[in-house]
């Protein structure tokens, strides 16, 4: 069984990992890569992320966000605009790896 919508770091500190992954839907399956991003503005993403254009140039597509949830406990949240695509990062069922961060999709709140 092939592994679809996951990214894989490389640490388990996620704000400072580099991460590799896949996105797969009806239309598209996107490798992307996830790279940390510093700033001082409170808002921005902890990693932007790239995808491979169709003649294999990187092309910034999205980010990754941390923010807490209503018990004050961390979470991360991706989204790519241009593709109207967000969704959380969590743990596959049943896997305890840290680094392994399953995309789950959601659709946007109006």
């Amino acid at each position: 069984m092939t592994t679809t919508n996951y990214i894989q770091f490389d640490a388990d500190d996620l704000d400072a990992a580099k991460g590799k992954g896949l996105i797969s839907t009806i239309e598209r399956d996107l490798d992307i890569n996830a790279v940390p991003f510093s700033s001082d503005n409170e808002k921005a993403p902890t990693h932007r992320v790239y995808a491979k254009s169709p003649r294999g140039h990187d092309i910034e597509v999205g980010g990754i966000w941390k923010k807490k949830n209503a018990e004050g406990k961390p979470y991360y949240t991706l989204s790519i605009k241009r593709l109207s695509f967000n969704a959380n990062l969590g743990r596959f069922p049943g896997q305890d790896d840290p680094t392994l961060q399953a995309i789950i999709e959601w659709e946007p709140r109006d």
